[in-house]
């Protein structure tokens, strides 16, 4: 590449623009917030100042109530990184837990499949 060439552009046709997680994170590990595959999350808003693409799409999503889990198949992102940055919406207060109103069982076999399977669909 020359200097008179345009700056390279990393897409994948399937997949989108190429960004690292670490990027998206900024190279934070953990959340600061416990979140677990379940954890439902609604957004509660606020809109803060200066958002990164990733934040505004996870509040995007989460009008309604929505599982960890759905959150990050519908970013196609790992669970790890969209802990974080749900995580990073909740400590800004855009996005809250939310309580389910269930009885089910989390170690619930039949329930788990489902879940498997709704993420493999998305």
């Amino acid at each position: 590449m020359t200097a008179g060439d345009e700056e390279e552009v990393w897409v994948d046709d399937n997949a989108g623009p190429l960004v690292r997680p670490y990027t998206v994170t900024d190279g934070r590990t953990r959340p600061t917030v416990e979140l677990d595959l379940l954890s439902l999350v609604v957004s509660d808003g606020v809109l803060p100042p200066a958002l990164d693409p990733e934040h505004a799409e996870a509040l995007k999503l989460c009008r309604t109530p929505m599982s960890v889990a759905e959150v990050a198949a519908h970013l196609r992102r790992p669970v790890a990184v969209t802990k974080i940055l749900i995580a990073d919406l909740m400590d800004q207060r855009a996005m809250s837990r939310q309580m389910a109103h269930t009885a089910a069982d989390p170690n619930d076999r039949a329930l788990l499949e489902k879940l498997l399977d709704g993420l493999q669909r998305a």
